[in-house]
């Protein structure tokens, strides 16, 4: 199968275009830089040049393609309302293209009920075999650039470690290898209009990461109020006392997919995050 990835040179996109190659599929690689053309090239896939905004690219990279895995999103937590809007014109773009056709089409979730997820369920009723994919907080593995970092860093910024209340809130995670593998499975064999949970651990307590970061940075775990959290974790805050428990029982059982690979602590354990 021919697969146009969008985001295909980010830190999921990348491990999708591997995985996909392995498993004997061509990729066409959405980028716009000269550099992630080369990156592309090195894996063996297949460059268009393009981007989030050039919606005729979009469209002409799902035209000549067989399935679409939709991944690049615009992470400006500043504007998040703009990322979304601009998500929801790639998608609209993408699925004109493969509307009637019976194509498989995958889009990654960004918060629950958007408009974006909401026009690609749509597709499925007009003839595309489109699916969500609703991934973890954290996406941990080699190449980590997303919240766990993010609290590493803060904690040696303010010389501690800290979780909220009791720090029994929990946080899932999924391995970014067991997520690739997800995104191929499901662009082979979902059914149209499938919600799918990348969930590998099912909710860890916030507190136990908290000390796992403590432990390896030699500092102290403090619990500290609601009201003091933003003040510690900026943006963070609110996130970090989410209690976010998922199970990924059903899309397990639908696609024979299995998370394998290491858990997020036994991924902090291994040290690799507290390489500066």
């Amino acid at each position: 199968m021919r697969v146009f990835v969008t985001g295909a040179t980010g830190y999921i996109g990348s491990e999708v275009v591997r995985e996909l190659i392995n498993a004997g599929h061509k990729v066409i690689g959405l980028t716009r830089s000269d550099n992630g053309a080369l990156k592309l090239k090195e894996a063996g896939a297949e460059v268009h040049l393009g981007s989030l905004d050039d919606l005729d690219s979009l469209r002409s990279g799902a035209a000549i393609a067989d399935g679409v895995i939709h991944l690049a999103f615009k992470h400006d937590f500043s504007d998040f309302a703009g990322s979304l809007a601009t998500d929801l014109k790639a998608i609209e773009a993408i699925g004109e293209v493969l509307e009637g056709t019976g194509k498989p089409f995958l889009t990654t979730a960004h918060a629950n009920g958007t408009a974006s997820d909401n026009a690609t369920l749509a597709l499925a009723k007009r003839g595309v075999r489109a699916s969500v994919v609703s991934l973890s907080t954290s996406v941990h593995g080699d190449g980590d650039k997303g919240f766990v970092p993010r609290l590493i860093n803060i904690a040696r910024e303010k010389g501690f470690s800290a979780y909220i209340g009791d720090g029994s809130n929990r946080w899932p995670a999924v391995h970014r290898k067991d997520a690739a593998r997800l995104f191929r499975l499901a662009l082979e064999t979902a059914p149209a209009g499938s919600k799918l949970d990348g969930v590998g651990d099912e909710g860890i307590p916030f507190r136990d990461i908290a000390n796992v970061i403590g432990n390896h940075l030699n500092l102290p775990v403090v619990s500290i109020t609601p009201e003091e959290a933003v003040a510690h974790f900026g943006f963070l805050g609110p996130i970090a006392a989410f209690d976010m428990p998922r199970s990924s029982a059903q899309t397990q059982e639908l696609l024979n997919w299995r998370p394998v690979h290491t858990t997020l602590i036994e991924d902090l354990e291994q040290g690799d995050y507290f390489k500066k």
